[in-house]
């Protein structure tokens, strides 16, 4: 996929010529590039340079606009120039941009402090290896809610176009060795990269079922597969005090006495690894404690064993009823097929 680094919208230069005869091909889109221009001016922000020519629809748009708003504009915070930027990047790519629910807001809940894939500090600084920068999760997708995760520029540009297969062919490679890195990430950054695009890939339920959650999904992702909905769901308990009896009370929505042994057998497997980041107190070091105890193989076996004897149905089940008792520690909120891909411009 191409690669788009976040950062601030540039004001117009004052000696910007906007009068400019050499235009390129135009992108697909007149009408949503007249809008977005539009936009442009109500939020009293200047396109990019390369769309102010005469024939520009965005350039066209924001003119209209200007001429509609004039001094009377709305506030352009930093998540609302993402916005713009992003639509921007979107349009002139060809690619699919959904603006129902993709706003301003959802993409404030989106932001991190740290990138998920290499686990650095992110920042602002254009061009830096740190930059933040969103990413469709699903490269065959367009710009869509559940389809985004806010990462570095550098695990963005690393991923590019790959799928989970993909992915996961590299990370497996980098393990075996000799190369270890690739694109400046370790193999681990490269299993947890393959992990999240597993998420919005739908996967046979013994295939998911066996895969360890070396990344907790980034908020609003959705994820396509139950088994990994419930992995992590269960693992997010560990994260708050009062853990063990959320699970007790989880442990009991199980339909059979053998099913409530196998998961009772991976919470004590897991909870050692709980122990040890007791006296983490940053979110996102006992994030990462939760993510890394999946590195443990018992932890991994019996889980594999649990949930191997689910059905992707019945995980999806344990989800909900989870959900609705309150054991859940975020929000969850189910879409039916196909309104899950809705406005993700699949073919």
């Amino acid at each position: 996929m191409a690669q788009l680094s976040v950062s601030t919208l540039p004001a117009a230069p004052a000696q910007l010529d906007l009068a400019m005869d050499e235009a390129p091909a135009l992108p697909a889109g007149k009408q949503v590039g007249f809008e977005l221009g539009w936009d442009h001016a109500r939020h009293g922000l200047a396109p990019a340079v390369e769309h102010l020519f005469s024939a520009s629809p965005l350039r066209q748009g924001w003119q209209a606009g200007q001429a509609t708003f004039g001094h009377r504009t709305l506030k352009a915070g930093g998540h609302t120039q993402r916005w713009l930027q992003l639509r921007t990047h979107a349009w002139s790519r060809g690619r699919s941009f959904e603006t129902t629910l993709l706003t301003p807001n959802y993409l404030q809940q989106l932001d991190t402090g740290h990138c998920p894939i290499s686990r650095q500090p992110l920042n602002d600084i254009p061009g830096d290896a740190c930059q933040r920068s969103l990413d469709r999760v699903r490269d065959d997708a367009g710009y869509a809610a559940g389809n985004l995760a806010m990462m570095s520029r550098q695990a963005n540009a690393a991923k590019g176009r790959r799928d989970f297969a993909a992915l996961q062919a590299a990370a497996q490679s980098l393990q075996q060795g000799p190369i270890r890195q690739m694109g400046g990430l370790d193999a681990k950054a490269w299993q947890r990269l393959a992990l999240l695009s597993s998420f919005v890939t739908p996967l046979p339920h013994e295939q998911a079922a066996a895969l360890p959650l070396h990344l907790l999904p980034p908020n609003r992702l959705r994820l396509f597969n139950p088994i990994q909905a419930l992995q992590a769901l269960v693992t997010r308990q560990f994260a708050t005090p009062g853990w063990s009896q959320r699970l007790a009370r989880l442990e009991a929505l199980l339909p059979q006495s053998d099913l409530q042994a196998d998961f009772n057998r991976f919470v004590l497997a897991f909870v050692p690894r709980v122990l040890q980041q007791q006296q983490l107190q940053a979110p996102q070091d006992i994030r990462q404690a939760l993510e890394d105890a999946w590195d443990h193989e018992l932890v991994q076996r019996r889980w594999t064993r649990f949930a191997l004897r689910l059905t992707a149905a019945q995980a999806e089940q344990l989800v909900q009823r989870a959900a609705a008792k309150r054991l859940c520690p975020v929000h969850v909120q189910q879409h039916e097929v196909p309104a899950a891909t809705e406005g993700w411009g699949l073919a």
